[in-house]
């Protein structure tokens, strides 16, 4: 009884209806938010989307970055921060706890770096930040639906500053080599698999077109955009064993950075993917 008044409420605030929910698969848990501390999650069905604290409405794939962020970011109250949302528990958590933190949408119908009801519009192919603006990013699930997903990476290493850290989620598919699945050509994409669309569900509207399915190759994706050191870390799971894999990158190789732990080869969970000798 408590899971469904829990859901319940939780589908009140972001208007799903039950249709979006799996019935048997429906649970209450407690446990610890990253963005809100003790907590109670709901379970609406069995993926990492469908998991939500009822005290944030965060995911399990954003608080999955939270736990990453508190461990590699101890000092977020120092650091400028560049985050590809501007809503959501990740935003609002950054914006109360980041010295500064630059929020933005993608907009098809207004120029980049124009602000439009206080969200400033960006497109992380072609970012209107000056070099070297932040010390810190983060994105969850954007670069499988960027058409130039290495463009894409190479402006968000030029943003950052040279002992910065990039900190995001991905769908990763298990396999060692990414899967591309769209390309852009002449103003129009061509399809080199069956298209595929995602969609969160819990917000419903129409599904954006996944370009590719990332495996492990995405590090050498970062490495050639110009970071020193990257790895795929599992941070602990926030409940029914739920949450995302996240990717982290690193633009120095020192271990001194604003009080940044460093990840070693055999560190902790992670996978870590770079220079030798790490």
């Amino acid at each position: 009884m408590l899971a469904l008044d829990n859901a319940t409420r939780l589908m009140k605030r972001l208007r799903i209806t039950w249709t979006q929910v799996s019935l048997d698969e429906v649970a209450c848990a407690f446990g610890r938010c990253p963005f809100c501390g003790p907590s109670a999650f709901v379970r609406l069905y069995a993926d990492s989307v469908g998991v939500r604290c009822i005290r944030c409405f965060a995911t399990a794939v954003h608080m999955s970055l939270g736990f990453a962020l508190r461990s590699h970011v101890p000092n977020l109250d120092a650091c400028s921060v560049c985050e590809l949302s501007a809503r959501g528990p990740l935003a609002a958590h950054l914006a109360r706890h980041a010295r500064s933190v630059a929020l933005s949408e993608y907009f098809t119908d207004i120029s980049l770096g124009a602000v439009r009801g206080g969200v400033r519009c960006e497109d992380v192919q072609h970012l209107t930040y000056a070099d070297a603006s932040f010390d810190v990013v983060t994105h969850t699930e954007v670069l499988e639906h960027v058409p130039d997903d290495r463009r894409a990476l190479a402006e968000l290493r030029r943003v950052l500053r040279a002992d910065g850290i990039m900190l995001f989620t991905v769908p990763l598919h298990g396999r060692v080599r990414t899967l591309e699945r769209a390309r852009p050509c002449a103003g129009s994409i061509v399809h080199l698999q069956p298209p595929a669309y995602h969609r969160d569900p819990l917000r419903g509207g129409a599904g954006i077109l996944a370009f590719r399915d990332y495996g492990v190759d995405i590090v050498e994706r970062l490495l050639a955009a110009g970071f020193t050191r990257a790895w795929v870390e599992s941070p602990p799971k926030v409940a029914w064993d739920h949450g995302r894999n996240v990717v982290i990158a690193r633009c120095s190789d020192t271990t001194g950075w604003r009080g940044h732990r460093q990840v070693g080869r055999h560190a902790g969970r992670g996978v870590p993917v770079g220079l030798p000798g790490g």
